[in-house]
Order: C-alpha cells, then structure tokens, then sequence
C-alpha cells in the first residue's frame, strides 16, 4: 500500500514537471516568435484639409432637347447638313420648295397695290362731294333767304334744299367707302405679312447650339404643316448630369448651398478625365418609393466628353474640413470588435488599437477618433501579426518574399 502511494506521487511530480518545462518552452517559443520581425509596409498618420464629399450614380441628360418640325407644307428640295453633326444656333437646316409661297407674296402685295389706289380714289371722291356740298349749302341757304323774300319760287328753294342734302349723303357714303378700303387695305397687308412669314418658314434653322441626331425625312419628301419630325437636336454644351441621393441629406445640402455654389464631380465609367461642374438644381419633392431626391449638376462639357444617356460616377462636394485625421485606409482591419489599427511603437513593435473611421476617400480613411498625427500605422502584412510582433519596414513589394 505504501509502494503504491510512493508511485502515485512520483507520477504526481514527474506530471508537474513535465508540465512546467512545456509551458516555459511555449513561452519561450512565443517569445521568440515576438523577436522575429515580420516584413511589413508603414504609413504615416497625417492631420490635413478632406472634403466632404456625398457620391452617387449619375446620368447625362441633354441641357435642351429640340424637336423640328416643319410649319409649313411643301416638298423638302434640300439638307443642309449631316447626321450627328454639331449646328449652330440660326445655322439653315431643311429648305422647302418656296415657289407657292413666293406666288402667294405676289398676289398679297398687289392686292395691298389695289387696295391703297382704291382708298385714294375714294378720298378724291370724298374730297370733291365735300368742295360740292359746302358750295350746296351755301346756295340752299340764299334760296331760303329769296324764298322768304318772294324772290324766287317754292319750287326752286326746294329743289336747292334736296341738293344740298342729296350730297351730305354721298359724302357720308365717300366715308363709308373708305373705311371699308382701309379696312380690305389692312387685311391684305396682313396676307403679305403671312405670305412673308410662310416663305421664310421654307427656310428651317437651327433653334440652338447643338448637336443633330438621326434624319427622319430625306430630300423629296412632301411634308406637312407640324406633322412628321425632321430631326432631334440636343444641346450639349453646357449639360446636365442627374443624381440622386439619399433624402436625409437635403437639410445639408441646403445648407451648404445658401453659402454657395457646390461644386459637382463626374467621372466617366471609361476611365477619361473627371468633369467638373456646379450644383444647378434641387427636386422639390423627395421620392417617396427610393427615399431619393434628384439633383441635378451643371457642366460646360467644352471638350463634349460627357454624353447624352451616358451612365457615370458622380461626386458632390459640401465641404471641406480643414484638420481632418487622416490614415491610409489600407491600415483599417476589421474584427469581432469591430475596427481596428496596428500602431507601430519606437521600440519598432505593434499594438493593436480600435478606431472609428467616419468616411474613405481615395485610399484615405478620415478617422473620428483612435488616432492622432504623426502615428505611423502598419498599411500591409497584418495578417502575421499579433499585438507586440516586432516588424521590420520595407517596402510593398517585399512584404511578400
């Protein structure tokens, strides 16, 4: 009994101290593997101006789309131009055969011709009846005198007096006729303004700049006065481009706005240059279905790389915060507690320290708190680190050898 107590406690040492040298060799490895440096990249911690900035998806929209059509009918004779091409405002495009229409000019002016003679001529005649009843008045009134008198007979004053009246009536007829001149005069006046107005028609232009798009009708065609669509214009310099974004920041925005104008970014999905442009317009109602609000950016599009229909990214810009703390955002790990940084310290080892990241920007994440400047932050290799690994800076293509 007592051999067996004596060997259960040898087992009982012998455990513990098999159980020590391992758990002093694990430290020991762990320690070791602490002193080995990993190869990482670094970044620096900075403080610097970072706008603030809302993005979306964005779609070109012509500033101004015109639809032509003829207001007159006729036989299109000739196209002054050629599909897609870029027109200038008053620049000829379509050309009606005007030949009916210089006829109808004709016609319209002589009978203007016709008119004013006839006015002229009952003008004369008003004027001459007016000379002969003034002349009739005179003689009905000395009549009247030598009737009164016994001088001359009933019979004559009374044929004087009629006369006399006779004429005031043609006088008043003369007037009649010639209002009723005038009256044809103006209406044929306003025949050869209209004639005018159809014959220039004959001549269709360009209501805008911009920039043509498919011919609907060709050269031969009998058209009819706003019937069939010649051609479709967009306006493309300047050009819009709509976006929307989410509603909760129309108050923002707005505010933004009343203290200028903001500053509108597009970038093309194909990879050209950025465009840069001016907030122009604000939706008046919030869509109720999205959650949206459309707006709406103003360019100049000199160089026409922005296109009609074209799908592209957009970039509003509210603000510019002037003492951002920004790190690469390469550096921002996530885990179960959420964000977090490996700080490298001066003895040339890492800590891990979580933080919380406001907003990205162009592989920079503006940071609200975490960090301060001048930390420098470990940008690649943290999937071999753990807090307090020793690292060993190079460059990004050596973090993998």
């Amino acid at each position: 009994m007592n051999g067996r107590r004596l060997f259960g406690a040898l087992v009982i040492t012998a455990s513990l101290w098999l159980a020590g040298c391992s758990g002093s060799k694990a430290v020991e490895a762990k320690k070791s593997q602490q002193d080995i440096a990993v190869p990482v990249t670094v970044g620096m911690v900075v403080a610097k101006p970072m706008p603030v900035q809302i993005r979306a998806i964005g779609n070109v929209e012509a500033f101004s789309t015109v639809t032509v059509k003829s207001q007159i009918s006729g036989e299109l004779i000739r196209v002054h131009f050629t599909e897609g091409q870029d027109v200038r405002k008053g620049e000829q495009l379509f050309e009606i055969d005007p030949r009916p229409y210089q006829q109808a000019l004709s016609q319209a002016e002589a009978a203007v011709v016709r008119d004013q003679a006839q006015v002229k001529q009952l003008e004369a005649n008003l004027a001459r009846d007016t000379a002969q009843l003034k002349h009739a008045q005179v003689q009905a009134g000395r009549y009247a005198k030598l009737a009164a008198e016994g001088v001359v007979s009933a019979e004559q004053n009374e044929n004087i007096r009629t006369s006399s009246l006779a004429l005031v009536q043609a006088t008043l007829a003369d007037q009649a006729g010639i209002e009723s001149a005038r009256a044809a005069l103006n209406s044929d006046r306003a025949a050869v303004e209209k004639a005018k107005l159809d014959l220039a028609y004959c001549s269709i232009r360009s209501p805008l700049d911009g920039r043509t798009g498919n011919l609907l009708i060709h050269q031969g065609n009998i058209v009819k006065a706003n019937d069939v669509n010649l051609i479709v214009i967009n306006q493309v310099r300047p050009i819009y481009v709509d976006f929307s974004v989410p509603g909760q920041n129309l108050a923002e925005i707005k505010r933004h706005m009343a203290a200028g104008k903001l500053r509108v970014e597009a970038r093309p999905k194909d990879g050209s240059p950025p465009v840069e442009g001016r907030l122009a317009f604000v939706d008046n109602n919030i869509d109720t279905t999205t959650g949206t609000i459309l707006l709406k950016g103003a360019f100049a599009n000199e160089k026409g790389s922005l296109w009609p229909g074209e799908f592209l990214d957009v970039i509003l810009t509210l603000r510019t915060e002037s003492n951002a703390i920004v790190a690469p955002s390469q550096a921002i790990q996530t885990g179960q507690q959420g964000q977090f940084v490996f700080i490298v310290n001066a003895d040339q080892r890492v800590e891990s320290r979580p933080v919380k990241v406001m907003r990205a920007l162009a592989g920079e994440s503006v940071i609200e708190r975490g960090l301060r400047p001048g930390e420098r932050v470990v940008t690649d290799g943290q999937l071999r680190l753990v807090p307090g690994s020793k690292i060993k800076e190079v460059k990004l293509e050596e973090v993998g050898s």
